[in-house]
């Protein structure tokens, strides 16, 4: 065959015999002109070419020669197939935790800076200090953002299609997604802190507006563990993001009620209702990130 009629006929041939080391680069080649992503196994010296052709080489670590491991991308320490299904599996699940804490940290960095700067415009008045800010920069984004990382793999990831070599983390309106996140958590912490303001002075409404924006970020991080429904994959099963949220919780109640730690960072007691209130506003992104997940807007950005 030449390569016209091979690059014509790769798709359906399953087995080849006879085949020297020129004709597996060929081979190889042909399936990268397809578009796909080739993984490429191989032990002797003659493979070691095909191998460094190919996107993902994988040498065997028993059998496989030096030449192989020094050309392959990955090696199989116990030469078993399974294990490069395996290899994919986890790493597939290592890109969407990324991609998931990507998206957490943006979107609420988002929101905070569209609190701030929304709030000066319309106002001239700044809804949070920036003690504040700080705290909830240090609180209530890192801890869930280190546990969305921990996130185990899901199900049904071997199910997805492989992505482009070339797409980008944005990609299928994942920015898109990610921005109206932020405005959506700046919506809110707006109509807390204008609310407290108008009832109860500027301190009370810094108080809405810390409380809800704290609140509202840890909680969003459950959203974010999966492209699922959180009632599908279960919403406390990411133990180490429970006891992040735990934790951050407990670090925001504490600046918010010991007194001493209140005055520090500018906050003040407000009426009981005000916390259910504001306590009522950060669960707003549950509902709607399970609307946007039902209808198909964030499972298709996520898993196309």
């Amino acid at each position: 065959m030449d390569d016209t009629e091979l690059d014509s006929r790769v798709r359906e041939i399953s087995v080849y015999a006879r085949v020297s080391p020129s004709d597996k680069i060929r081979i190889v080649k042909a399936w990268q002109k397809q578009g796909e992503i080739v993984a490429m196994t191989g032990d002797g010296v003659n493979d070691a070419p095909a191998l460094k052709a190919s996107d993902i080489g994988c040498a065997m670590g028993i059998t496989g020669t030096d030449v192989a491991k020094g050309a392959a991308d990955m090696t199989l320490t116990d030469d078993n197939f399974a294990t490069i299904v395996e290899a994919v599996k986890q790493g597939r699940g290592i890109y969407d935790n990324i991609k998931k804490v990507v998206g957490f940290l943006l979107g609420t960095n988002i929101g905070e800076i569209f609190t701030v700067f929304l709030a000066m415009v319309f106002w001239q008045e700044a809804p949070l200090l920036s003690m504040q800010l700080l705290w909830i920069n240090l609180v209530t984004d890192s801890l869930p953002a280190v546990a969305l990382g921990m996130e185990p793999v899901e199900n049904d990831i071997m199910n997805r299609k492989p992505k482009p070599q070339k797409e980008g983390i944005f990609a299928h309106g994942y920015g898109i997604q990610i921005l109206l996140q932020g405005i959506m958590f700046a919506a809110l912490t707006l109509t807390g802190f204008f609310i407290g303001w108008k009832i109860g002075g500027i301190e009370t409404g810094r108080t809405m507006a810390f409380l809800i924006l704290s609140l509202t970020q840890v909680i969003h991080s459950f959203n974010m563990r999966s492209s699922h429904s959180l009632f599908i994959i279960k919403p406390f099963t990411n133990k180490t993001l429970n006891k992040a949220a735990a934790v951050s919780f407990l670090m925001v109640a504490a600046v918010v009620f010991i007194p001493p730690l209140a005055t520090a960072f500018g906050l003040v007691q407000m009426k009981v209702w005000m916390y259910f209130a504001a306590l009522g506003l950060a669960l707003v992104p549950i509902p709607v990130l399970e609307i946007s997940k039902a209808v198909g807007i964030v499972k298709h950005q996520q898993k196309d």
